[in-house]
């Protein structure tokens, strides 16, 4: 198994090599976690190995990881139903709009029109694969054989 992957972004570039690795991310609701108190917001996922995919393996494998935001002052959510734990996101990107530097928004931007923007002090940002997903490689919909 390659290594796991673990990625920092403090500028808008970096973040977009991290909104790179979690694009086509599949994401339940339940596993977006908003610690308001501590001022981070966590998103549970399972990501495309794209340096496998790159690398010209032929079949997708999918890595389980989290994607920490800290330093945010403010979460909110569109067409998100956050009563709905079970939903299925996909991630199509992230991007950082700048504010007041050093402040500014992240958009996390989801399939379907779904969208969280995060207001941050300035931004931190963190991608850390923790092992593959064994259960999820094949496509959503799809059962194993």
């Amino acid at each position: 198994m390659a290594p796991q992957l673990k990625l920092i972004a403090l500028d808008a570039d970096d973040l977009a090599v991290i909104s790179a690795h979690v694009q086509d991310a599949r994401v339940q609701t339940a596993d977006i976690i908003w610690r308001q108190g501590e001022k981070r917001l966590v998103v549970g996922m399972s990501r495309l190995d794209w340096e496998q995919t790159l690398a010209g393996e032929t079949a997708p494998r999918r890595l389980i990881a989290a994607l920490r935001f800290d330093r945010v002052l403010a979460c909110k959510a569109r067409n998100i139903d956050v009563e709905a734990p079970e939903a299925a996101l996909e991630l199509v990107g992230i991007e950082f709009h700048p504010g007041d530097a050093p402040s500014g928004s992240a958009l996390l931007m989801f399939s379907q029109g779904g969208a969280l923007r995060l207001d941050v002090e300035c931004l931190e940002c963190e991608l850390t694969d923790l092992g593959t997903d064994d259960l999820g490689t094949g496509d959503i919909g799809e059962t194993a054989t």
